[in-house]
């Protein structure tokens, strides 16, 4: 049975350790800050300028004022700080996050990714997207394994505007993962969610893998 979008960012969240400094994309991305590992000391940073995140607040706990770079709301921590978005980037930039998992339309076989538009639709921006994949230090994908149309979104090679080239290490859907130990070698499969065969991986992925 293929995973469901908690069960996604629960995955990308074991890929937490102890002391990173993690940036969340949004969508399925921002739920992984409710799957940290309990006991495990993980400080989230937003793009728009505050260093550690809280839970997402239940209805009757949120303060308007607290949002992150999604404009979703949000809850802070006694540890949390507040900065300019110029730090905010400044901390991206400088490679002091240690890891951000984005959300993305399409992937490729050498670990290009494209999340930010879709030609001809309306778009808000780039948004840091573009800052964190050339300045994080390991990336990771949480996206479903084909699109709406049932279309594979890993593929060959990107059709829509690049985000960035040969930058994704991971790659989390609902079927399976794959991950490759650099950015010379290919992506392998190395997990499959429950019930999930190699084949039926096969079948929805266009891009070549090892398996």
């Amino acid at each position: 049975m293929p995973w469901d979008r908690n069960q996604m960012a629960a995955r990308a969240a074991q890929e937490l350790r102890d002391g990173y400094y993690v940036n969340l994309g949004i969508g399925i991305p921002t739920l992984v800050a409710n799957n940290i590992p309990e006991g495990m000391e993980v400080t989230l940073q937003s793009e728009n300028g505050m260093l550690g995140i809280g839970p997402f607040p239940y209805d009757d706990e949120v303060d308007p004022d607290l949002i992150n770079a999604g404009k979703q709301t949000i809850s802070q921590l006694p540890q949390s700080s507040y900065f300019s978005s110029s730090d905010s980037f400044a901390m991206i930039r400088g490679g002091h996050i240690d890891l951000t998992v984005l959300g993305a339309m399409e992937v490729a076989e050498n670990g290009d990714i494209a999340n930010w538009m879709i030609p001809g639709k309306m778009i808000k921006g780039m948004g840091g997207a573009m800052d964190l994949v050339a300045g994080v230090k390991k990336i990771i994908v949480v996206m479903e394994h084909v699109s709406k149309n049932g279309d594979s979104k890993f593929i060959p090679e990107c059709t829509l505007p690049l985000t960035g080239k040969n930058v994704v290490d991971m790659i989390v859907t609902d079927l399976c993962v794959f991950q490759r130990p650099d950015h010379q070698s290919p992506f392998r499969l190395v997990e499959l969610a429950p019930d999930v065969t190699p084949e039926q991986v096969a079948e929805n992925t266009t891009a070549h893998y090892l398996s």
